[in-house]
């Protein structure tokens, strides 16, 4: 139980996907314009990268090490389809909004990279907790980010008005660059928060940023 909420909680924080590994950021960047989005295709993905992860730790001992990669492909394809069908049928509005990007789920490199680095590798259990920890962490992120645009943007968040009537947004925030700076800007929180962490257990500060390769510990090369 113990393993399996360390794989679980480590996708919350340590290795939080747009944040950390700075993983799947071609969407976290493009649907992020409302917290709505950033949560749908968190969902999404949660669901792909959980189940994924299960398909492919299950199967991990007979799949050919030379086709894995198109195994991986392949089961992450038949998942994003009913994905698609289940939006498609039940919230046809935010499947619009998110437009390819929820057909390109099947290429992110963070569904494949966990397959390789992690499902592939590990028991049922581990897994599981694994794609469900990244999954979520990944919903929470882009959904962060997602209402820090938005309430900058449009004075929204979730559609709700949270700025009165007498804010003025500042609309760059809802496109390209926008998405650009706020990334940038928890970026630099985390790192900062890193470096205080680091100093209150009497660590020293980390010379480069914890994040990217670096922050993720499935590698068997990690250091």
């Amino acid at each position: 139980m113990a393993s399996m909420w360390k794989e679980f909680s480590k996708g919350l924080w340590a290795e939080l996907p747009p944040f950390r590994l700075l993983l799947g950021l071609c969407p976290t960047l493009a649907v992020t314009t409302k917290a709505e989005n950033g949560f749908g295709m968190g969902i999404a993905v949660v669901f792909v990268l959980t189940l994924s992860s299960f398909l492919v730790s299950l199967i991990r001992k007979i799949i050919p090490k030379k086709v894995r990669i198109a195994c991986y492909i392949t089961i992450a394809a038949s998942l994003v389809v009913a994905v698609e069908l289940l939006m498609q049928a039940y919230a046809y509005s935010l499947y619009q909004q998110l437009g390819i990007f929820v057909p390109l789920i099947v290429v992110n490199c963070l569904i494949l990279g966990r397959a390789e680095a992690f499902a592939g590798k590990n028991p049922v259990h581990l897994a599981v907790a694994d794609g469900l920890g990244i999954g979520l962490g990944f919903t929470l992120s882009l959904t962060f980010l997602g209402a820090i645009r938005e309430l900058l943007g449009t004075g929204y968040v979730f559609s709700v008005q949270v700025l009165s009537g007498s804010f003025q947004p500042v609309k760059f925030m809802v496109a390209a660059p926008g998405a650009f700076i706020a990334l940038g800007l928890i970026l630099a929180g985390m790192n900062y928060l890193s470096i205080v962490q680091a100093k209150r257990r009497g660590e020293p500060a980390p010379e480069n940023p914890s994040t990217g390769c670096h922050a993720c510990r499935a590698c068997a090369g990690h250091k």
